[in-house]
């Protein structure tokens, strides 16, 4: 078991690697428990998918993904202290498709350059305190980055009611503790 200032990639080339994580407030690195459920999720549609993560933190999801196949990961941190560990983390790996970005994960689906529907998979793991589950799906669906078929993972406290957009199906939920997690899939380009 990781020590609490620890995070451990639990599968893939990386798995069993230890990395030292900032004690940053409002950084709640998604547990093992819940990476496990989800990468068991997502087994199928990993490899060699162009993914995003929005509110990158420690990077325990988007680092889980590239250890599994991922062929990218943008990683979205605009804490300072939180980007130049996960800087350091993606060198100590070698993680040559990890693209890290202290940005603004609203201001940057607002003005990013990526090209339409390039994105495969996406995770949304905000501070909970700043309950911003609502502008980020909406600006996500409005920044047209979804390819066909994209899944879209969101975790948040257990029983926060969630607007999600409608092209936007729920295939999988779970309840951990006070912490839900779901799993979506787009169906359809606007």
């Amino acid at each position: 078991m990781p020590k609490k200032n620890q995070l451990r990639i639990i599968g893939g080339q990386w798995r069993g690697r230890k990395l030292d994580i900032a004690d940053i407030p409002g950084l709640r690195p998604t547990g093992d428990r819940i990476r496990e459920t989800l990468f068991n999720w997502l087994m199928a549609d990993i490899s060699n998918s162009r993914c995003l993560d929005l509110f990158a933190g420690s990077g325990a999801l988007g680092l889980e993904c590239l250890s599994r196949g991922a062929q990218s990961v943008v990683l979205l941190e605009k804490n300072k202290q939180a980007t130049k560990q996960l800087e350091q983390h993606c060198k100590s790996l070698q993680a040559s498709g990890a693209n890290v970005l202290n940005q603004d994960a609203l201001v940057w689906l607002n003005n990013n350059n990526c090209p339409k529907h390039s994105i495969d998979l996406v995770f949304i793991d905000p501070p909970f305190s700043e309950n911003l589950w609502l502008t980020t799906t909406h600006a996500l669906s409005a920044s047209e980055l979804l390819a066909p078929g994209a899944l879209i993972y969101i975790e948040s406290p257990k029983n926060k009611p969630l607007e999600i957009d409608s092209t936007w199906e729920i295939i999988k939920e779970k309840t951990t503790g006070d912490v839900s997690y779901r799993l979506y899939r787009f169906t359809q380009n606007n």
